[in-house]
């Protein structure tokens, strides 16, 4: 595995491998990877004939307040563990690299960035779409890999590639978990034991609204708020917002649920942290 913390290395290389016929899968990270990080390298391996991943913690994407100097890393695991995934190249640009001048340019993607995560961090998305964007413009023609986990963000990036006509293929990658069902985050190193214990209350609350969905019921607001209820009673859990949306436009169905997918997300403060997680479901048609 090549390192490189210069665009200007990263851009010959990725061009490079172009010129020889070959074809680009991007993963791009904050780093302190997992097991879900690790997934999408394997799957751009499987994918595509050179993979470059990237480890910046971007400070776009965090309010003033938030963990951005705390922010868990681990440079020399984070390398051994990329390599072990099967990654060519692992781009790890200092501040001074990526954002050499102030940054007078920001990317946002409208009405997908407003609701849920963008409500609760309203700079967030801008921040988030703006490094992507410049990893997008330094990769090339790529397939990109992100994890559902962060599905708004997912939804956000795929938007604004589309728009702004990058070369560049949006891959979602299934969200990986612990044993208990609790969705793998950097931000899981924040937790104590006992919020560790409690920390799944988010899968088991999405699991009982899709059970609610599967048994019949078909008023949205009923579905979440027993998601929300089932959070509640985690003393550990602080629950910020669920929603049922429609996974495309990631909008609330304007009444009770159609036959369709749908996406249950939920999130939620379990001591330090915020955790993320979500669920695809299907309406089944009647009868």
């Amino acid at each position: 595995m090549k390192l490189s913390a210069t665009i200007a290395e990263t851009r010959w290389a990725l061009d490079e491998v172009r010129r020889e016929g070959g074809t680009v899968g991007l993963v791009p990270t904050m780093g302190y990877l997992h097991e879900g990080h690790l997934s999408l390298m394997v799957a751009a391996r499987a994918d595509t004939d050179f993979v470059i991943a990237t480890i910046f913690v971007n400070p776009l994407q965090f309010a003033p307040g938030e963990d951005l100097a705390s922010y868990p890393r681990d440079p020399g695991g984070d390398r051994v563990k990329a390599e072990g995934a099967g990654v060519d190249l692992l781009f790890c640009p200092e501040h001074a690299e990526m954002y050499p001048d102030e940054v007078l340019t920001t990317v946002s993607v409208g009405g997908l960035s407003r609701s849920m995560e963008g409500a609760s961090r309203p700079t967030h998305f801008a921040g988030v779409a703006t490094v992507v964007a410049k990893l997008f413009a330094i990769a090339g023609p790529c397939r990109a890999y992100f994890g559902e986990k962060d599905f708004q963000q997912l939804a956000v990036v795929r938007k604004m590639a589309a728009d702004l006509s990058f070369p560049v293929e949006v891959v979602g990658c299934p969200i990986v978990r612990e044993p208990d069902g609790l969705a793998l985050s950097s931000r899981n190193a924040y937790l104590t034991p006992e919020q560790r214990q409690a920390a799944p209350v988010l899968q088991r609350a999405l699991k009982a609204g899709a059970a609610s969905i599967r048994a019949g019921e078909r008023d949205p607001a009923v579905v979440c708020r027993l998601v929300g209820e089932v959070m509640a009673a985690e003393p550990e859990a602080e629950p910020d917002y669920v929603a049922l949306v429609d996974p495309a436009t990631l909008q609330p169905p304007a009444g009770d649920l159609e036959p369709g997918p749908y996406r249950l997300l939920t999130a939620a403060r379990v001591g330090v942290p915020r955790l993320l997680d979500n669920i695809a479901l299907t309406v089944p048609p009647s009868g």
